[in-house]
Order: structure tokens, then sequence, then C-alpha cells
């Protein structure tokens, strides 16, 4: 478990692909405890990544940093950026925007053709970074914060991400390309303007560029 950083009021560490974010057992706040060598430790989630995603997430301390967090989360002043790399080639750079809803059944998001009960609206804006082969790395920032977001955009548009086992028919045979490189925010305890950014992995596909 790498913690990048930690006080009485959040803590910011990598989850590794194949962990929950939430506070149940082999979740994210678990391993925290274990790498803090507190069982009793005020640990909250208060984003998520999916599952199989990794990177940077903020944790928070304390009841009130949560509360403070979640504002800012629902506010829009919380910034997330990921880095990902998908099949095909995508533009210099773009917006996306789109209806969304949810298969519970299927667990898989959807483009919505128009709205209706639980369509929901998503946007990202994206920058090519680098091309190689038929695959492109790209930066992504989430204006919006919906279920498998970015995973089911990009693929709508036949660029799936690498490794994406749900949302694309390729076989990578690797872990899913989505890497959540940087986060923004106040600190809820002293105002001021935090960010942290960390690099991917250095194996496929990541590699390659």
């Amino acid at each position: 478990m790498d913690i990048l950083y930690s006080d009485s009021d959040i803590l910011v560490c990598i989850k590794p692909a194949g962990v929950l974010s939430t506070d149940e057992p082999g979740g994210l706040p678990g391993l925290v405890r274990e790498a803090l060598r507190d069982d009793g430790a005020d640990v909250r989630t208060v984003h998520r990544l999916d599952r199989v995603v990794s990177g940077l997430m903020v944790l928070a301390r304390s009841a009130s940093a949560a509360s403070e967090l979640s504002r800012q989360i629902r506010e829009g002043c919380f910034d997330k950026e990921y880095l990902a790399v998908v099949h095909g080639s995508t533009g210099d750079a773009g917006e996306m925007r789109d209806l969304l809803a949810r298969d519970k059944a299927e667990r898989k998001t959807y483009v919505a053709p128009a709205p209706a009960k639980g369509v929901q609206e998503a946007r990202l804006s994206y920058v090519t970074l680098a091309r190689s082969g038929a695959m492109s790395l790209v930066r992504i920032r989430l204006h919006t914060g919906r279920t498998h977001q970015i995973r089911c955009q990009f693929s709508s548009r036949s660029l799936p991400l690498v490794g994406d086992r749900k949302y694309s028919t390729i076989d990578d045979g690797c872990d899913i390309a989505l890497w959540s490189a940087m986060i923004s925010f106040t600190h809820p305890g002293t105002g001021e303007k935090m960010r942290f950014s960390a690099e991917p992995p250095t194996k496929f596909p990541w590699n390659i560029f």
C-alpha cells in the first residue's frame, strides 16, 4: 500500500487494481488501516474508483473532513484527471457529452438515446498525449462522475480501453489501462489547495509510449 500523504484530516494513497474503494472486507480503508497498523483508525471513502481501476485516491480521516470533501465533489470543486490507453486513434483533443443509463442486471452503463428516468448527463474532455501503432494515450478530465463513465463513453465511440473486459471484445491479456493520475482539492482542515499526481505502472500497455 503506497501512502503518499497523511495527516489528521486526510490520507492520499494509490489504490491497487482489484481492491474495492468502499469500507468492506478487502476494501481500501481496511488496507489503509493495516498499513497504518491501527485497526481502529477513522478512514472514510469520499470518492470511488472502479474495482479494476488503480491510481490516486484521497480518504477522509474524520466525519468533518468527509463532509467537506463530499461537498467539494458535489459542487465541482474537486478536480480529477485520468490517463488511459485506448484502442484506435483519438483526435488531438476533444469533449464527449452523452446521456448515460445504468443496466443494474448487467452491471453496465450504456449511452441512452433520449432523456428518461434514471438517465444522467455525462461530460468529459481529453487530450491525446501520444500514439503507438493502433493505440492512443489520452489524459482525461471528468466534468461529471458517472459509474463507468470513461469506459462507456470511449467504448461507445469504438475506442475501448485496453484491458477492459466489460466494455471491449478485445482480449489484451492485461489489466485495464485506466489510471487516476491527478487529484486536486482544498484541504478540509487548513483551506490549503492540495494537488497530487502519480505516474502509471511501467508495464504494458503504458510502456509502449
